[in-house]
């Protein structure tokens, strides 16, 4: 009598698609590297800072060598004077899929940021259409209050959206501002009555997750980091993009940890050990935020970063279990 096949033989049947997270400094992308050198995989970064040219020391995105010997896709895909929205990133992630499975590859997605992997492995809320008059008057008030005002007045309305945004992150304050005032709803109202849908419907997505050894160790790891990353000559990459003249740090890119201490530093406000210091807490602060994330997500199977042999394999069996072509 034939065997009733199981959800998990399903699943072995769809195209497959991998994702590698992990806090900073956990060696995510040494673990893509040597998968790539050992099987048909197209690694796709899913990091916010990496997307951006000339931006590379900070972000600690693979040297030129690396790239050209193993290319990435959504890297060096934007100029840091650009905003990249989390929409356009789901747009050219599902893109870049569909080219790697083209070529007869396995997707590998690979990064830190853990609002483009929640946006593409479980979907965005559709969200109305908003009063340009009233996003004119989002702007002006922040102007004049300053962000963490309307950050206070977001709390008020929306405590849930409130807590995972950042008082200084003008976006999606005033994206969720902006969403109240136009409909009178706010964004966790909308979101819960349009539920998300994973652009990914369809495909066998695989979710691991890298855990920092111990935190001692990874306190460490990202100071030694840092100090390497300012030994590499990261002062004199802020430098050249301050030098410039059409960035500033309310922009995305500057806002990103490590260069806006440095840009701080430059500006005279810190000084070298000060910014050091800042830059340091400033990316332990980002891990911690992440790693409460990844605690978040039941769907994905964990490995400590001293069992790198384990899910390599893991990995390893997904690939070649997998029908390519």
């Amino acid at each position: 009598m034939q065997a009733t096949p199981t959800p998990h033989d399903a699943k072995l049947r769809l195209k497959p698609v991998l994702a590698l997270l992990g806090p900073t400094a956990s060696g995510k992308t040494a673990v893509a590297l040597e998968l790539a050198a050992r099987y048909p995989v197209q690694i796709i970064s899913v990091d916010s800072v990496m997307i951006y040219r000339d931006m590379n020391i900070g972000s600690a995105k693979p040297e030129a060598e690396v790239l050209a010997q193993f290319p990435h896709e959504l890297v060096d895909i934007c100029d840091p004077a650009e905003t990249y929205s989390v929409s356009a990133f789901c747009r050219d992630a599902l893109a870049a899929i569909e080219r790697a499975e083209a070529a007869g590859k396995v997707p590998l997605l690979v990064g830190g940021t853990m609002m483009y992997f929640q946006a593409l492995l479980d979907g965005i809320s559709r969200l109305p259409s908003t009063d340009p008059a009233v996003r004119a008057e989002v702007l002006a008030e922040a102007v004049r209050l300053g962000w963490p005002a309307l950050h206070a007045q977001l709390q008020s309305f929306d405590p849930q959206v409130a807590a995972r945004v950042h008082p200084n992150d003008p976006q999606r304050i005033g994206r969720a501002v902006e969403v109240f005032r136009s409909t009178g709803r706010s964004l966790s109202q909308w979101q819960r009555a349009h539920p998300p849908i994973s652009p990914l419907v369809g495909r066998a997505v695989h979710r691991f997750g890298l855990w920092p050894a111990s935190r001692a160790h990874a306190r460490e790891a990202m100071a030694d980091r840092f100090d390497q990353m300012l030994a590499a000559g990261f002062v004199d990459e802020v430098a050249a993009l301050r030098a410039r003249g059409d960035l500033h740090p309310g922009m995305p890119a500057i806002r990103a940890v490590g260069y806006r201490q440095v840009w701080d530093y430059l500006d005279g406000t810190v000084d070298y050990d000060e910014m050091r210091q800042s830059a340091i807490t400033a990316t332990r602060q980002l891990a911690k935020r992440q790693v409460t994330w990844m605690r978040g997500q039941t769907l994905t199977q964990f490995y400590p970063t001293e069992e790198r042999a384990a899910l390599m394999s893991a990995l390893g069996e997904i690939i070649s279990n997998a029908e390519l072509g």
